[in-house]
């Protein structure tokens, strides 16, 4: 079993393009973490005028979740398609996206984590922080690191 982290974005389908050569044929659970409202609105600060009940927290974060099924579902089929046999998953937040990576892939026993990277060099890197790093600190299995293929176009040019 393999966890891919999955948000939908060219990195992570490249990500998921990856694994599936990596690991073609192995079982593979595609993961989409979520947040609750609440938790963006507390930890971006943004959240004081909302306090009046005139938002419906549940609403939005069921839509939220939906909305992370929905992703983690097209990218168990894009791993598919792939050649892998894939699951979808979500998992709320927790301290933070990376925590909520690690703690899936124990959850699910992964013996390796796959991601994409958003290709953060430099300020950006150190200014924005980076899930993929934190997961490459934090995780106790392998982790492969998968930068998306304008990334890689970009990085073979440099050398």
């Amino acid at each position: 079993m393999i966890l891919i982290a999955y948000d939908g974005s060219k990195d992570a389908e490249t990500a998921i393009d990856d694994a599936a050569e990596l690991f073609g044929g192995e079982a593979a659970t595609v993961l989409c973490v979520w947040e609750s409202f609440v938790d963006v609105m507390a930890r971006t600060g943004a959240g004081l005028g909302f306090a009046d009940g005139t938002v419906n927290f549940e609403e939005i974060d069921n839509e939220s979740e939906a909305s992370a099924r929905e992703r983690a579902a097209e990218g168990a089929r894009r791993a598919e398609r792939a050649g892998l046999k894939a699951q979808p998953s979500v998992r709320i937040r927790e301290a933070t996206i990376a925590a909520a990576i690690v703690a899936e892939a124990d959850a699910v026993d992964a013996r390796a984590i796959v991601m994409g990277t958003r290709g953060l060099t430099g300020v950006k890197s150190l200014v924005l922080g980076s899930v993929s790093h934190a997961v490459l600190q934090h995780a106790d299995r392998p982790v492969v690191i998968v930068p998306s293929a304008d990334v890689a176009r970009e990085r073979h040019t440099h050398h």
